[in-house]
């Protein structure tokens, strides 16, 4: 299983994502915006949208909260900022290249927080494709192993046209191009199989192993980012070992 996917667990498991529920609302009203924006505002046929909605619903966050963001999204509602969707590229400590995926309604307050937030933890801001090169858009998808056949749902991401299922006792990533997101979601929603996570995200590479020391390092500046409100997602190009992970959940 993937560091990365291993790494969010622990995170949820710990409530270390979960700082104030005004914050956690701000980011998935962004998301449902930006979902509705690109697919329309029907949740029946816009797999994203739906994927949002799910998660702002498992936060709790209020229905007419949500209904005003799709409406924001779709255009029917012309009050509220204008939000875009932008990445920043970036170095974490120690040369761990990262990229920032970013909802905002600011750009000049998104990249001085970004700024600020790299350049306290030991890194610094990247020029506009001097990190880029090494990410690859990828289409993605996560499961819990308990309850779901593994095979079938591999069978399934193939035929959809995914490159490659991880799976352990705990997990199943299913990893693949972008232009086989929508074809892969299908195939699951016709099967009622039903991820807890999807969407697109930059995958490096190749990654950097650290010492576990400055993995944590790493670590703590990429959970100082995802912090600030413009933040949507942060991805980097460190390999999380066995030995860092369990550091990090032994703190």
């Amino acid at each position: 299983m993937s560091g990365h996917s291993h790494w969010a667990t622990i995170k949820r498991k710990k409530g270390a994502a979960d700082a104030k529920k005004g914050q956690i609302y701000t980011r998935l009203a962004r998301e449902i915006v930006m979902a509705a924006r690109d697919g329309g505002g029907d949740i029946n046929s816009n797999f994203r949208l739906q994927l949002a909605v799910e998660r702002a619903r498992s936060q709790n966050m209020p229905k007419d909260s949500i209904e005003r963001a799709i409406k924001r999204g779709s255009g029917e509602d012309k009050e509220g900022a204008d939000f875009e969707e932008i990445y920043y590229e970036g170095y974490a400590p120690h040369g761990i290249a990262v990229m920032i995926e970013c909802a905002t309604d600011n750009r000049n307050r998104a990249v001085a927080e970004i700024r600020h937030a790299l350049t306290r933890s030991g890194g610094n801001m990247a020029e506009v494709g001097s990190v880029a090169w090494q990410f690859t858009r990828t289409a993605y998808f996560y499961l819990p192993a308990e309850g779901h056949d593994v095979d079938k749902i591999l069978e399934l991401a193939v035929d959809g046209g995914a490159n490659d299922v991880i799976s352990d006792e705990d997990e199943i990533e299913i990893i693949g191009p972008v232009e086989a997101f929508k074809t892969i979601s299908d195939k699951l929603a016709a099967a009622n199989i039903h991820p807890d996570d999807a969407g697109i995200r930059m995958s490096p590479s190749t990654e950097i192993e650290l010492p576990v020391d400055e993995t944590l390092q790493v670590l703590r500046a990429i959970e100082g980012i995802e912090e600030l409100d413009d933040v949507q997602a942060v991805f980097s190009n460190l390999k999380y070992t066995k030995e860092a992970l369990a550091a990090l959940e032994n703190e």
